[in-house]
């Protein structure tokens, strides 16, 4: 049996009273969460604008893994 690790950090911890990530700062804790073997990252929801855009866009664009 597999487990695999679904994280919403970028879009749920952005909820945090206080907390806003850049897209580059959104791309750095992506790039750590897949060297961490995380197999899902929740990116965010890109229709919410444009630094939202551009943020999912850097890290699709990236290639990390694909474990599934």
């Amino acid at each position: 049996m597999r487990i695999r690790i679904f994280d919403t950090t970028l879009r749920d911890g952005e909820q945090t009273p206080g907390i806003s990530l850049s897209p580059d700062q959104k791309l750095v804790i992506a790039k750590k969460l897949d060297e961490l073997g995380v197999d899902v990252i929740e990116a965010g929801f890109p229709v919410i604008s444009e630094g939202e855009f551009k943020a999912v866009k850097m890290i699709t664009s990236e290639g990390l893994s694909k474990r599934y």
